[in-house]
């Protein structure tokens, strides 16, 4: 083979190999972007925890406001939080708001998570998925991580890490994504 041969080869390898790049770049920044204020929420898959053992997804909840949290019993930052997002849900939930908290405790651990949610007094759903999955559609890195998404189906919040759900920042996009006061009652028309 010529050296001139050669350097085409070579050079053959180079573009394909930045081609390649390029493409893996190019999806994978658009994978990275996914996740985000404004993007359309993942589809996820968890189940519920009694008798019936169901398996839901985003798809359940179309058409509503829904916070999403990611925990786990062992995390300390979720104890913290989980309280304020119960007093959230306790004041929006007469207006519509769906919390949905999906603990990442491993495959086996479903009674403690039971166990957890009684002692805690928690009424929102509570499924589980302890297989990384739903950390990986969501891209997050670590737990908590809370998504408020709109009736579009809309990221609308994030945050990762234990947050103040029931602050009255947090309460002012609730009752805006609702269409109620920041009390939860539903706005009503002035009487003529």
């Amino acid at each position: 083979m010529s050296i001139g041969r050669q350097w085409a080869v070579v050079g053959g390898i180079v573009a394909a190999l930045g081609a390649g790049l390029w493409v893996g770049v190019r999806v994978a920044g658009a994978d990275l972007a996914q996740v985000r204020v404004g993007s359309l929420a993942p589809d996820f898959r968890a189940t519920t925890l009694d008798q019936g053992a169901r398996v839901k997804t985003l798809a359940d909840y179309r058409g509503q406001v829904v916070l999403v949290n990611l925990w786990a019993t062992w995390c300390g930052p979720c104890v913290v939080e989980m309280p304020s997002i119960q007093r959230l849900y306790d004041r929006f939930r007469e207006s519509g708001l769906k919390v949905v908290a999906v603990a990442v405790d491993d495959p086996g651990f479903e009674e403690r998570i039971l166990d957890f949610v009684a002692e805690r007094g928690f009424t929102f759903e509570i499924l589980h998925e302890g297989t990384g999955t739903i950390e990986a559609t969501f891209q997050t890195s670590g737990i908590p991580a809370t998504f408020l998404i709109g009736r579009d189906g809309r990221i609308r919040k994030l945050h990762l890490g234990a947050a103040d759900w029931d602050s009255a920042a947090n309460r002012a996009v609730v009752a805006q994504l609702l269409g109620v006061s920041m009390d939860g009652a539903r706005a009503t028309m002035p009487t003529p």
